[in-house]
Formats: C-alpha cells, sequence, structure tokens
C-alpha cells in the first residue's frame, strides 16, 4: 500500500542506505557545493543534501555511507543527478524492513520525514569509519 500525497499523488517514501565513490577530481567541486551551501540547488530535497553529507561516513573500503529518505517512485529518482555530479552510486538498498514502514503499511502517510525507523543503523554508521565531510576537508 502507498500513501497518497496531497492531490491523491502516490508517494513511496522509503529510507536507503546509499553507498557512493567520490568521482576523481570532485573534493574540491563537492566542497565548495557544501560550503556555499548550494548542493542539490534546485531540486526539492535541496537541504537534505548537506545533512546526507554531514551525517556521511568513509568506510574502508573509500565509498561514503548515508541514510537518506526519499519520497520517489524510484529509489533516489529525484537526487540522482545532483548526486552524480560528484559520485558514482555503488549501491542503493533499503534501510529497513518495508514491511515494517509506516508509510507503506498506509498506517501514517508521510511517515518518513520525522521517522526513527533507521535510528539504530545511523548510530551504528555513526561509529563506523570517519566522518566523510571532515576527511576531505583535511585533504583540500
Amino acid at each position: 500500500m502507498h500513501a497518497r500525497a496531497p492531490g491523491g499523488v502516490k508517494s513511496e517514501d522509503m529510507r536507503y542506505l546509499v553507498r557512493a565513490k567520490l568521482k576523481p577530481g570532485g573534493k574540491q567541486k563537492l566542497l565548495q557545493a557544501i560550503e556555499n551551501e548550494t548542493l542539490g540547488q534546485g531540486s526539492v530535497a535541496e537541504g537534505e543534501y548537506l545533512r546526507n553529507m554531514k551525517d556521511a561516513r568513509l568506510s574502508a573500503d573509500g565509498t561514503a555511507r548515508w541514510v537518506e529518505v526519499c519520497y520517489c517512485p524510484t529509489p533516489l529518482e529525484e537526487e540522482r543527478p545532483y548526486w552524480e555530479e560528484h559520485f558514482e552510486l555503488t549501491k542503493i538498498q533499503d534501510a529497513h524492513d518495508r514491511r515494517k514502514c509506516r508509510d507503506q503499511n498506509g498506517s501514517e502517510p508521510w511517515a518518513c520525514g520525522e521517522c526513527d525507523c533507521t535510528e539504530r543503523l545511523e548510530k551504528k554508521l555513526a561509529e563506523t569509519g570517519q566522518s566523510f565531510l571532515q576527511v576531505i576537508k583535511r585533504m583540500s
């Protein structure tokens, strides 16, 4: 079951664990977009990009990882072009069991915005690797 957004449009809210590698030579461009707060400019999810980068962790395999809320029918459909300016998206997976998603099961439309369903995953992620943003700032 899918929630209905205002106007009856289907909403496919979900949280995803995103894994991505910074494109070669893309560090400075990404840092500039973060510092100027222009990352994701023009997207309906504009401020979410900055939060994602603040929370992103750099793993031992060189991928940045973060949990992202997405309301698109296809995972990261809206966000993908903005991320792909800076990253190669290597893996996008559900961050929690869809059967337990309050939006997906119809018990609470638009629940993903304030949901704590990925709180444990986000805490675990915060304790792994290093802050992606701090690492790329040190490298510049």
